[in-house]
Parts: C-alpha cells; structure tokens; sequence
C-alpha cells in the first residue's frame, strides 16, 4: 500500500483515523472502523459480509493489500475504505439484525462523524488549502527537476562546447595543443610529453626509434584522426628538405578527448 498522510482535521480528538491517499481522497482503515464499532465478529467475515451489502465495488470504493502483524509472520489482509463506504458500513451496522445496542449507539456515532469530516473536508477552506499544497508540491517538483537539469547541462557544457567549436573548424593542431585543450575538457593535465607517449604505447603513433618516429600508424591515419603536415626547408648548402609533422584532426581532437576521460 502506497504511503499515506495523516489529515488534520480533527486530529486532536479523532473518533476514527483518517488519511488521505495520493489522489488527494479521505481513505479510512476498515480495521479502525471495526474496532471503534466493538463488532463481536471475526474481522474477516465481517468486512466481507459489509462490502457485499453495500455492493462495494474493489479499486474504486475499498482496496485490499496485505501486510504483516507485528510479531506474526503470517500475511493478513487489510482493507482500505474511501469516506462513503465508511458511512454506508457505519448505517448498515446501525440496524443489522442481532447487532449489540453498544454497537448501534457507536454507529450511530461513527457516521455523524464521518458527516462532519466530509463537511469539513470539502469546505471552501480545506479545497483551497489542498489547491495551494498541490500548487507548492508542483513548483518543488519543479525545482527539483530544473535543479537536475542544470546539473546535467553543467556537466555536458564543457563536451558541447568543444565538440561544437571542433565541428565548426577544420584546423588540425599539433598534439601539444591537444594536451592543453584535454586539461580545458576537465581532464587532468596529461602534458604533451605524456600524450605523446601514451598514443605510441596504444598504437596511435610510431613507436619504434627511425625516420617515422611519433608519425601515426596506419590504424590511426584509417580513422582519420591524424594528418601528416609536410614542410619544405632550404638549406644553407641550396638542398631542400621534408619536415613531416603529425597533426590532430577535429575528429581525432574529439575523439581523444572521449578516449582519455578517466584514463589519466
């Protein structure tokens, strides 16, 4: 059975508890309603015999859930009453056939009892009073939402705007700038050293010592995150040389900023 709030009306001298459930409506415990009515009859023959008289019909006028005594590891049944099948039992017990005069006097009661919560219950009062709690209910729920939001908005901001101004760029960097763009991203500060060697150890860049050292493998060129940056030297002796320079591609600047949370 769901969870469900004590009302206050007439919370210092209730007759019978009364609750509310989550759909706003005044619920009462059968249980409650047999004792207050000293009802010299087994609990379970005797809301079932009520609910039939009534013509009570289950999930709309009573609900049934099972639950544990305390001390008894055997499942009993509870029932659940709105506010009319609560009165409508409170009247039938008034004039049963063989009912004790004790519980024909507190029947009696019962019911102008529950009359008066009714009255009470739906007085302009009490309607606006449950308009203004669903009304701060929503605007907590609300709160809570947009709190949540901003936590995730936050959190996602850094990635967005990176992948954004990637996308928005073509310009391949070198991988010193990745670094510092990676410490940017929250990311610890890998420093271009450490970069380096990282993508040689996980196959990113050349490892082996030659002419194609730190160059990126075939593996990374196929990916497209790397591109080779070819630069012609003159010389002082008139010979003209080919400095070659790996460069971090937008999506190779994306993709190892994804790669390197929470590796470092």
């Amino acid at each position: 059975m769901k969870e469900q709030n004590e009302l206050q009306i007439f919370k210092e001298h209730q007759l019978i508890p009364i609750r509310r459930n989550e759909n706003g409506e005044v619920i009462v415990s059968a249980r409650d309603v047999y004792k207050f009515l000293k009802v010299q009859q087994d609990f379970s023959d005797w809301i079932k015999k009520q609910l039939d008289v009534v013509e009570a019909v289950e999930n709309k006028d009573f609900t049934r859930f099972p639950f544990k005594k305390e001390g008894n590891n055997a499942t009993l049944i509870g029932y659940t009453l709105t506010l009319d099948t609560a009165k409508e039992i409170c009247m039938i017990a008034g004039v049963a056939p063989r009912t004790n005069e004790e519980t024909k006097k507190l029947s009696k009661q019962a019911r102008k009892y529950f009359i008066a919560v009714e009255k009470a219950w739906n007085s302009p009062e009490m309607i606006m009073k449950r308009a203004l709690d669903i009304a701060k209910q929503s605007i907590e729920k609300l709160k809570l939402e947009n709190i949540e939001k901003d936590e995730q908005l936050k959190e996602q901001k850094p990635k967005v705007l990176f992948a954004e101004s990637v996308q928005a760029s073509q310009t391949s960097i070198l991988v010193g700038d990745l670094a510092k763009i990676i410490k940017q991203n929250g990311h610890e500060d890998i420093g271009a050293k450490r970069l380096f060697e990282w993508m040689r150890n996980n196959g990113y860049l050349i490892k082996r010592k030659g002419t194609d050292y730190n160059m990126p493998t075939q593996k990374a060129m196929d990916f497209g995150l790397f591109e080779i940056k070819e630069t012609s030297i003159i010389h002082s002796d008139g010979h003209i040389s080919i400095s070659k320079t790996s460069k971090v591609t937008g999506k190779g600047q994306i993709y190892f900023v994804d790669k390197l949370k929470g590796e470092m």
